[in-house]
């Protein structure tokens, strides 16, 4: 990234220039069609708490991985079986981001708008802190290697709040500016970085705007798009672009790369979905033609609880431990379930879908 020795100079959304260049406009094109599927693909599970417990947590997770907040999704997947005090603090961190972004999406659903005020309980959510907007001077971005400084973004907070206020009527307005929505969350996204308006935490909050905008302009019904983890495999390109829009105004080359993401984590987030359908169809065959116990309750909690435990079964089936605890185990036996002991307590592991909620995409 470029050296970057004075203060970012605000100016206020939308850009002085065309943005829907053939190139853009058809890449735009191109990404909505993906979107499209994926949002038609989403209700072929018609329990959303299934993929609402599943798909943000990956999210959170490659998204915190952007800045190397490192943890497994055994972890993190643990982590809702577990105390508090049980867990590391980068399983918490990422954990916050995923309840941060299903806070947000609760909130554009009810509001229908994404607001300066929605980002900031956002940001609180995912920080755990009520530090609010930047007051105080002194925040430079530097080069985690070279210790450079590479970007100076707005130090006065009379500049911050202005922006924010330019920023929430280019979100929510349309009037504003008549481009693609997908070429807007790239735009929103390049200002929330630069406006910086926060101490920490602004490039998981902006990564989750883009999310939420996705949503709230009926792109998506769900905010289950893997779009961190094309960041994350192409991360140097990622915040080089960020920094050739603020250094070159070079918004094209920013454009192109936001939605190739969309475009590409589209397509593999439609291949996780139908798996996850078709991986639930072969658990409802075994279940029903093998046990007892079957019942479309039963496979959705197998689904929205990838590890799960007797406790948890016994209140989501109203039946009791010692019947829980049986299901549990008879499932564990047949091998559709992984029963680990870890000192008192048993977990009980859907193998099979962490193994397809964690897997390598394939190349497009």
């Amino acid at each position: 990234m470029s050296n970057i020795t004075e203060e970012w100079k605000w100016q206020p959304l939308p850009p002085a220039l065309d943005l829907e260049t053939p190139e853009v406009l058809k890449k735009a094109l191109d990404a909505q069609r993906y979107l499209a599927e994926l949002k038609g693909v989403s209700l072929l599970i018609p329990n959303r708490l299934i993929l609402l417990s599943t798909l943000p947590i990956q999210e959170a997770q490659d998204s915190s991985e952007i800045e190397n907040i490192v943890t497994t999704s055994d972890a993190l997947y643990k982590a809702g079986l577990q105390s508090e005090k049980k867990i590391d603090q980068a399983t918490k961190e990422v954990r916050r981001y995923f309840q941060a972004l299903i806070k947000g999406y609760e909130q554009v659903l009810e509001d229908g708008l994404l607001t300066t005020r929605h980002i900031i309980s956002i940001q609180k959510v995912l920080e755990h802190n009520d530090a609010g907007i930047r007051s105080v001077p002194g925040t430079k971005l530097k080069n985690a290697a070279t210790k450079e400084v590479v970007f100076i973004p707005p130090q006065d907070k009379e500049t911050i709040e202005a922006a924010l206020i330019n920023l929430e009527q280019y979100i929510n307005d349309d009037s504003l500016s008549s481009v693609h929505p997908l070429i807007k969350m790239a735009v929103i996204h390049v200002q929330f970085e630069s406006i910086h308006p926060f101490f920490d935490g602004n490039g998981r909050t902006g990564r989750i705007i883009n999310m939420l905008y996705l949503v709230q302009k009926g792109l998506l019904d769900l905010p289950v798009l893997y779009l961190s983890r094309f960041i994350v495999q192409n991360k140097a390109e990622y915040y080089r672009l960020l920094q050739r829009v603020r250094t070159h105004n070079d918004w094209q080359s920013w454009l192109l790369y936001m939605l190739e993401g969309v475009a590409e984590t589209s397509q593999q987030t439609i291949s996780v979905i139908k798996g996850i359908r078709e991986l639930m169809m072969d658990y409802k065959h075994q279940i029903r033609s093998t046990f007892p116990f079957y019942s479309q309750d039963l496979i959705n909690h197998l689904f929205k609880h990838p590890y799960s435990k007797i406790k948890y079964l016994e209140k989501e089936l109203d039946v009791t431990r010692q019947t829980a605890s049986k299901y549990l185990d008879d499932l564990a036996a047949a091998g559709l379930l992984e029963k680990v002991k870890q000192g008192r307590v048993n977990y009980y592991i859907n193998q099979a879908l962490i193994d397809l909620l964690t897997q390598k995409p394939k190349s497009i």
